[in-house]
């Protein structure tokens, strides 16, 4: 088996190295790297294990690097990303990545007719958006709603969008949670991306070493022949940590700030973070991939546990005072352009609209820790009374407008009618074979877009084209009056009454306007 890793040396990219390495039945490891000082480390690791390996320089973007890359080998896995900060900071590099990137490697693949690689692509959670605790649960099939202003996972949409609409024999699409890797504490305090995390918001965060098991197992379990398009091959998954790693936005900076001997409080006021519109949410459906390749291993508070063994300096910050902690580390970021707390000095209403409600909205968050609502505290964004353990140990899910759960090959035209007009459109076709999710058919969305689109991509994956998908922009103020699956969302922290439309120009800054 060879085995083409797009994404390296990422944190995700990195760890997945490890795990495979040493695995007899790889027989070669073919890299394409983006950053040739940061791999150091990686090729060093396999000229030791004496694994046969090939090394591209080059990125995504790249059709002829892809091309060498990906030769005659078995496997791509694609976690090539431009993650934020690094998205907001240079848009078109998320651009070139997140949704050039899958498209190229889709044409490189299906350029190969014979003995064609199995794509195992990485998208991401952020599909899903902003949740709070009215709908905090998640799962595969449920309308992707991108949050405003967010480069990264819109265009990550477009480019899972592009892959489960190729004509690759085989793929897989994998949405990857809130990732815990080693240094990541330390590349969050170097800008203002810390404070777009709710305080509330629901986290379910899964470790990068046990993501890179999952792709190891992945493999394992396919070299055995069993794994097949009934339970694998050709679906759409969570990658998720499980209950033990359901915590908030809160929780978070607890856990990471305990390891120096800090609470939230010492370095956080209340107006630092925003209240709404980041992208976050437990999985009601994470099980899936558990059940079938068993990653779970480890959890939040080991994580931090192992990160403070084997990162001494940590606590050297104990002895520090947190005053002068908060000063010296926090307080220089809320100068950071994308620091909420910047924007709001600086008059940004787009995303101040966008993050609180508007600058009015802003100045009404209690000053006072002990008045702030929080989950974990047993108090709900609205100020009421809320059994958070229970919360935590049961999911919930939405209205899919079809039986969700029963065989796919009993998914009739009339499956395929109920959910596009819950969308606010048709279905254009007067015939179907039931089953035949696979099968491209003709739909129209409610502002009379027509669009193709597989059965599987809209019901089992949560697509419905927009203008999201065709520019930097983002219209659910408007979406929500017609398509009732966007609603049961988009209302838990909107006011039915809220008109905007959110957009960046072409040179990536925010702006708004109000719709009728």
């Amino acid at each position: 088996m060879k085995v083409s890793l797009l994404g390296v040396p990422g944190n995700m990219g990195s760890e997945v190295v490890k795990a495979i390495v040493n695995e007899e039945y790889i027989s070669m490891i073919s890299l394409l790297i983006h950053d040739k000082k940061g791999a150091n480390k990686i090729i060093k690791l396999l000229k030791k294990s004496g694994k046969d390996y090939r090394v591209q320089y080059g990125t995504v973007a790249n059709i002829m690097d892809v091309k060498k890359t990906i030769e005659d080998c078995d496997y791509v896995i694609n976690m090539a990303a431009v993650i934020p900060p690094l998205s907001d900071k240079k848009p078109q590099s998320a651009i070139e990545a997140n949704e050039f990137g899958p498209e190229i490697i889709i044409n490189a693949i299906e350029e190969i007719k014979e003995n064609q690689p199995k794509l195992i692509h990485i998208s991401t959670i952020g599909l899903y958006g902003d949740r709070n605790y009215k709908h905090p649960f998640a799962e595969v099939g449920d309308p992707l709603i991108i949050s405003p202003f967010d480069l990264y996972a819109l265009t990550k949409m477009r480019g899972e969008f592009k892959v489960l609409e190729s004509d690759i024999n085989e793929w897989v699409v994998i949405r990857q949670t809130a990732l815990l890797y080693d240094s990541l504490l330390m590349k969050n305090v170097s800008d203002g991306l810390m404070f777009h995390t709710p305080f509330n918001v629901p986290l379910e965060w899964a470790t990068s070493r046990d993501t890179a098991i999952l792709m190891r197992n992945i493999l394992r379990r396919d070299n055995k022949h069993e794994l097949d398009d009934r339970n694998f091959w050709k679906h759409c998954f969570n990658i998720g940590g499980g209950e033990a790693n359901r915590v908030t936005g809160y929780d978070t900076f607890k856990l990471g700030f305990e390891m120096i001997g800090c609470g939230v409080e010492d370095f956080f006021d209340t107006d630092y973070n925003a209240l709404r519109n980041f992208h976050g949410s437990w999985y009601s459906d994470a099980y899936k991939l558990n059940d079938l390749f068993d990653f779970q291993h480890e959890d939040i508070v080991g994580f931090w546990k192992r990160v403070l063994n084997t990162h001494k300096y940590f606590k050297l910050a104990c002895i520090l005072p947190k005053k002068l902690l908060k000063s010296l580390v926090i307080k220089p970021l809320l100068k950071d352009d994308n620091a909420p707390y910047y924007w709001y000095k600086n008059k940004d209403e787009a995303k101040i609209l966008a993050y609180f409600k508007g600058s009015e909205e802003f100045k009404k968050i209690p000053q006072d820790w002990k008045d702030f609502p929080l989950l974990v505290k047993g108090k709900n964004c609205d100020g009421g009374d809320i059994d958070y353990a229970a919360l935590v140990k049961t999911p919930t899910r939405l209205e899919h407008f079809f039986d969700i759960d029963k065989d796919r090959s009993l998914i009739s035209i009339e499956d395929l009618r109920k959910v596009a007009e819950a969308r606010g459109g048709k279905l254009l076709e007067d015939k179907f074979v039931t089953g035949d999710i696979y099968r491209k058919v003709h739909w129209v969305n409610a502002d009379g877009v027509e669009f193709m689109a597989r059965p599987h991509t809209v019901l089992y994956c949560g697509h419905w084209i927009n203008i999201s998908y065709k520019e930097y922009a983002w219209d659910f103020d408007h979406l929500a009056k017609t398509d009732k699956m966007i609603a049961q969302i988009w209302y838990d922290a909107h006011d039915k009454d809220e008109n905007h439309y959110y957009w960046y120009d072409h040179h990536f800054a925010a702006h708004y306007k109000d719709i009728d």
